[in-house]
């Protein structure tokens, strides 16, 4: 039989009984849109969290520490080279040559301290961090009311929200967090709060040892311009600061270091030297061979992007488990293609019967039935691509709408990359091909005979 004829007589048959056809293609439409939605639903959370994270700073930034500060842990890379009293130390000459690494932007130290802050004359002891200039160009003051750092080297302060509250003598209560970031700044917007820090001095003429030191205490005033809503530290847990301060605002400082404390038996010197360091790479692709060349010059590393597999693996078990329940309605919808071209073989079973006395063979009529359920599985795979992008677009609309009524910027969870429709079609193709196979064998085996005879 010539592809035109089946193809032709395969139409003609599927318009013959519209209603029956119809009910099984929008049955396949089901199967097609609840898959093509769920996989949406999964592949838009994971691009979404990709995004944040990546926008961020997170996924291309690497963490460098001083072996010499981490004396008995991390045995495996340390071993074969220099013990920890001998590793080379974290300093400012280190953080440059980092800083000149191909595919490295920037490169910052760790600056945070625990220090008396005080507003209206009282005090309150708590962390404070300097932040590169560089940080008000990430998602991570998304929340702030107020402005960023007017320059690198400002006496400006950002706040995290429960300290603003705790400066303005508030007690937030557990779950009924209604103060906006935005209602504080309105108070404490253009206030000046007054830092208390212990700076490490050079020792003084007269001295008879190059290990002594002075510490003199000192005070900052800091102009409030900013409320952050938004924690930008979320990853540290107890450690993280509730006062920010322009980086470079912060080196001129010289605040006393817990790592002045450990250089304390060692000569002084006016080189800097920190814990950690925050080093930015161009791209997420870059961040392993930074990692192997700063190791190489005898500095532990530690990115977010290798955690991140783990992260990587639940979405790919919940892409699993959601193209699981969403074929399932595909498979039920099957049963339909089955019901109806068994249906079709009795009522054409004198047709059937005279296409094999005429000289076809069963593999054409197999062709036939295959054929049909095909233009089903295809029909019934494109409306069903169409019916799930449009749920997906309608429950983003709603999400939205939800959002913008609780004050939160929108955010689009939903997306239908072009495999997604193409493979969902093929798919239905598939299942639909496979539920032909019993009606078409079925419909080979006829004895034309006994077909000839069916009235």
């Amino acid at each position: 039989m010539k592809a035109y004829d089946l193809v032709e007589l395969a139409g003609r048959n599927l318009r013959e009984s519209v209603l029956r056809n119809s009910l099984t293609i929008l049955g396949i439409s089901v199967g097609v849109a609840s898959l093509v939605a769920m996989l949406s639903l999964g592949i838009g959370l994971q691009q979404l969290a990709g995004k944040r994270l990546e926008k961020a700073g997170i996924f291309d930034t690497v963490f460098v520490t001083s072996r010499r500060d981490f004396r008995g842990m991390n045995r495996e890379e340390n071993a074969g080279g220099a013990s920890p009293e001998q590793a080379r130390a974290l300093d400012e000459p280190a953080r440059l040559e980092i800083e000149r690494l191909p595919n490295v932007v920037e490169a910052y130290p760790d600056l945070r301290f625990i220090t008396e802050v005080r507003y209206a004359e009282k005090p309150h002891l708590t962390m404070v961090a300097g932040l590169p200039y560089s940080a008000g160009n990430t998602d991570a003051f998304e929340g702030l009311a107020g402005s960023f750092f007017s320059s690198d080297t400002a006496p400006e302060a950002i706040l995290q929200k429960p300290f603003a509250e705790q400066l303005l003598g508030r007690k937030p209560k557990p779950g009924l967090d209604d103060t906006k970031a935005a209602d504080l700044a309105k108070e404490l917007m253009g206030k000046d709060v007054v830092i208390l820090y212990a700076q490490r001095a050079a020792p003084s003429s007269g001295e008879e040892t190059a290990e002594s030191y002075s510490v003199i205490s000192r005070r900052q005033t800091l102009k409030i311009v900013g409320i952050s809503d938004v924690d930008p530290e979320g990853m540290r847990g107890p450690v993280r600061a509730n006062l920010f301060l322009p980086l470079k605002l912060a080196q001129n400082l010289h605040v006393m270091q817990a790592s002045d404390l450990r250089d304390s038996m060692r000569s002084f010197s006016n080189v800097p030297t920190y814990l950690s360091l925050t080093v930015r790479v161009k791209s997420p692709k870059q961040v392993e061979q930074v990692q192997n060349a700063i190791k190489k010059m005898g500095f532990n590393t530690f990115s977010i992007l290798e955690a991140s597999r783990s992260l990587q693996r639940f979405f790919k078990v919940l892409d699993l488990f959601l193209g699981i329940f969403g074929s399932l309605a595909l498979v039920v919808a099957s049963l339909g293609i089955i019901n109806t071209l068994v249906m079709a073989i009795l009522e054409r079973r004198r047709e059937i019967g005279i296409m094999k006395a005429i000289g076809g063979s069963n593999w054409d009529v197999k062709l036939l039935f295959f054929a049909e359920a095909g233009a089903m599985g295809v029909v019934g795979g494109v409306l069903g691509v169409a019916l799930g992008w449009a749920i997906g677009r309608v429950i983003n609309f709603g999400t939205n709408l939800y959002l913008e009524r609780q004050s939160l910027p929108p955010e689009n969870l939903w997306s239908v990359p072009w495999w997604l429709v193409l493979g969902a079609i093929a798919f239905a193709l598939l299942v639909s091909l496979a539920a032909g196979l019993y009606p078409a064998s079925r419909a080979a085996r006829l004895d034309p005979v006994q077909a000839l005879r069916y009235e």
